[in-house]
């Protein structure tokens, strides 16, 4: 029986689609247009001779045989990185100290970081995990070269897109019924608190603090064990919570400025510089 060679074309659209979600958002990764992408993955599923994807109207979903080829898919391609920068590349060394935000860091961050690790084996990420508000003096500072925040002011970094924020509920216990409102929120700096009670305040709803995190897996739980409702960034909203709006009396929040900040001592770090160029080139005005 005569198999068809897999093409590294195919490979890179069906690994980006996966990454991106879908084709409109995996387009500008592969420098290809919908339809092209479209045509790769079709000629993959038919050397292959089963389905690797399950084509919804928002989201592309992995089959089982979709799955099975990732694992695969991921490899190839790291050797093909490896082989080109072995003859054709400058290796990058060196360490990069990242933040990210927690809700930031699955949904935005990851996609980015595979596409960097395959190439540049030989640079050292030291990733921290903090709140936007922490995050930026520390850029300021210099003891972080890059850090993926939520700004809060236009100098603050390189403006990638914009997020939405929203209100969270847990349809079992119904808070949002309640007068005054329960709400959780993080630390008195931060951008998402002081939305929350911006919306609160222009409706004249009246609340009370009930809940104080700094983390996001805080603010999830005071949501689910009926605490509070809270303020989330919609990527990191879990799909089992209400999201909640006019219906439920919540008036609009104001989007947050996702940026990419870079220190001033990193400039001419040639793996910063990398890094930082596929931040923007990946997730500038369309995140994965």
């Amino acid at each position: 029986m005569n198999h068809q060679d897999l093409q590294i074309d195919w490979l890179k659209c069906f690994v980006a689609v996966v990454d991106a979600g879908s084709l409109s958002a995996a387009a500008p990764q592969v420098h290809r247009s919908q339809s092209a992408i479209s045509m790769q993955l079709k000629k993959l599923e038919a050397a292959l001779g089963c389905q690797l994807l399950l084509r919804g109207p928002r989201q592309h979903q992995l089959t089982p045989q979709g799955q099975l080829l990732l694992g695969y898919a991921r490899r190839m391609l790291d050797v093909h990185g490896q082989a080109q920068a072995a003859f054709h590349g400058e290796e990058l060394t060196g360490r990069i100290r990242l933040g990210v935000p927690d809700d930031y860091a699955a949904r935005y961050l990851t996609p980015v970081l595979r596409r960097f690790a395959p190439h540049h084996g030989a640079v050292e990420i030291e990733l921290i995990c903090e709140q936007s508000t922490a995050l930026i003096p520390r850029v300021e500072r210099g003891d972080l070269d890059l850090a993926l925040v939520s700004r809060d002011h236009p100098r603050h970094g390189t403006l990638l897109f914009h997020e939405p924020m929203v209100w969270v509920g847990a349809d079992t216990f119904q808070l949002w019924r309640r007068d005054p409102l329960p709400i959780a929120v993080y630390e008195d700096a931060s951008l998402a608190r002081r939305s929350a009670i911006h919306s609160l305040a222009l409706q004249g709803r009246r609340y009370k603090v009930v809940y104080n995190s700094s983390s996001l897996a805080g603010q999830i739980a005071a949501v689910e064990s009926g605490l509070a409702v809270a303020v989330l960034t919609q990527c990191s909203a879990p799909a089992h919570l209400r999201i909640l709006g006019r219906d439920e009396g919540l008036g609009p929040l104001e989007p947050m400025e996702v940026a990419v900040y870079r220190s001033r001592a990193s400039h001419g770090a040639k793996a910063v510089d990398s890094l930082y160029d596929l931040l923007i080139k990946t997730l500038r005005l369309s995140p994965a």
